[in-house]
């Protein structure tokens, strides 16, 4: 009893008639129906012998007035009015249309008239933050203001569906899943970003990449693999776009001819993704635009392919000096996206041919031009999002790479191992889910699109 009392606890086997409605199926179809809601208090607004609630639902909001009258005390409008924000509470109310658009909810054509409201669960009257600084459109301090609002909503639902999409569409291309460790035993691309952790009596990283597991499973004749997972960096990187943990969306396949078959893969993948989340999702779409506007994301079927001699020829004709070798930096990314967009009207864009001196040891060479190699790096809104390449699947030519990167061979021995019994030729990627999100968007800082962002001044909550 004593739990009822307190908390709304009912004994098991309870099951009341009253159903409960969603906030978005408060449509005028369902005008002059008694219904019953569970929502938070957004907003409350007393005036005289009424009180305007504004009740919210993940995204969704509706307007609910508490009125005396037949139904409602002054004691109960007094009630409605004290209810502090963010409280959850159930209300029993006849839903109606109303005249002129409720601009502020996303119900716009009803509202609600409350006949009884319960309080299921009472927020603390001192927020940590205030709800009308978390919902202002774009300005300074947006990433402090995505917590708990039905911007972020929006964001997380829409992230949840550039998961499905992947999953989906690879499946359907005949790719396993597989799971990766986290903790191993020697670092990942061959660096010195790594976080060592404490095994036991001897010391162990926290994966940069599952990129050397991927390759494991070619060669065991799984033949194509992707997985989702958790991909940690030690970089000091306190910039707009890293993380320390971000999600990796990684690929990896065997290929028959030309590893240019593992970037039409996965640049399908990538197109499917964008067409379910501009078919599917477009409420959490206008809902993040309303805060954070951006042009819709646009891209081409097939995707554009340039290669890096060309991508260097276009920096230089917009006055930028550099050399056919030099890596791209942050501004040049930025400014080739630009000229891209201006020159064929798309977003989304495949750079091939990296020169080889900016790879990692196992990115295989061009075999017409060994200052270049099999490689490429895919990109949305001018910002890199997918790194990949065809790998080097010849234990011996991996071995003269690692030592020409001064990589420690006794560390990477099992690697290079799982290659002298027979590999086919094949090709991945790395996809991080958090970057896709944010410039699918068009947000300007990837903690806005990572739930629990993790950087080197971060570690809670």
């Amino acid at each position: 009893m004593e739990l009822e009392q307190r908390w709304g606890l009912k004994p098991e086997g309870f099951h009341p008639d009253r159903e409960l409605v969603r906030v978005q199926d408060l449509t005028p179809e369902k005008a002059d129906q008694l219904i019953w809601l569970r929502a938070r208090v957004h907003t409350s607004r007393a005036k005289g012998k009424q009180c305007f609630l504004v009740l919210r639902q993940q995204q969704f909001n509706v307007q609910a007035l508490v009125a005396v009258g037949d139904r409602a005390s002054k004691q109960m409008v007094k009630f409605a009015a004290n209810i502090t924000k963010e409280s959850i509470v159930d209300v029993e109310a006849i839903v109606r249309k109303v005249e002129q658009k409720i601009e502020s909810c996303s119900q716009q054509d009803v509202e609600l008239h409350v006949e009884r409201i319960f309080v299921i669960s009472q927020a603390e009257p001192r927020l940590p933050l205030q709800l009308e600084d978390a919902v202002r459109p774009d300005g300074e301090g947006e990433e402090v203001r995505m917590n708990g609002t039905t911007t972020s909503q929006a964001v997380f639902r829409l992230q949840s569906g550039v998961c499905q999409l992947f999953r989906d569409t690879l499946t359907k291309k005949g790719f396993v899943e597989i799971q990766t460790p986290k903790i191993i035993s020697a670092a990942s691309e061959g660096g010195a970003n790594v976080f060592t952790v404490s095994y036991f009596k001897t010391s162990a990283f926290l994966a940069q990449s599952p990129q050397l597991y991927k390759q494991m499973c070619i060669c065991a004749d799984f033949d194509k693999v992707f997985c989702v997972g958790p991909v940690f960096r030690a970089e000091d990187s306190n910039t707009h776009r890293h993380l320390t943990e971000f999600v990796g969306l990684d690929i990896e396949m065997a290929f028959n001819y030309h590893y240019h078959e593992v970037i039409d893969s996965i640049t399908d993948t990538m197109v499917q993704i964008f067409k379910g989340l501009r078919d599917n999702f477009q409420t959490e779409i206008q809902t993040v635009n309303k805060q954070f506007p951006s042009e819709p994301f646009k891209f081409l079927e097939p995707t554009l392919r340039l290669e890096y001699t060309e991508a260097v020829a276009m920096l230089r004709e917009a006055g930028v000096e550099m050399g056919d070798e030099d890596d791209l930096s942050t501004p040049n990314e930025k400014l080739l996206g630009r000229l891209v967009k201006e020159k064929y009207d798309t977003d989304f864009y495949v750079l091939d041919k990296y020169p080889l001196a900016v790879r990692p040891f196992y990115t295989m060479p061009d075999p017409s031009n060994p200052k270049y190699s099999n490689s490429y790096d895919m990109f949305m809104r001018g910002e890199e999002i997918l790194s990949g390449a065809q790998r080097v699947h010849d234990a011996q030519l991996l071995t003269e790479r690692a030592i020409h990167h001064q990589i420690d061979l006794e560390k990477i021995k099992a690697y290079i191992d799982s290659f002298r019994y027979g590999a086919p030729p094949h090709g991945g990627g790395g996809i991080g889910l958090e970057r896709v999100c944010m410039l699918y968007l068009g947000l300007h800082n990837v903690r806005q699109t990572s739930m629990f962002p993790r950087d080197p001044k971060r570690l809670t909550p």
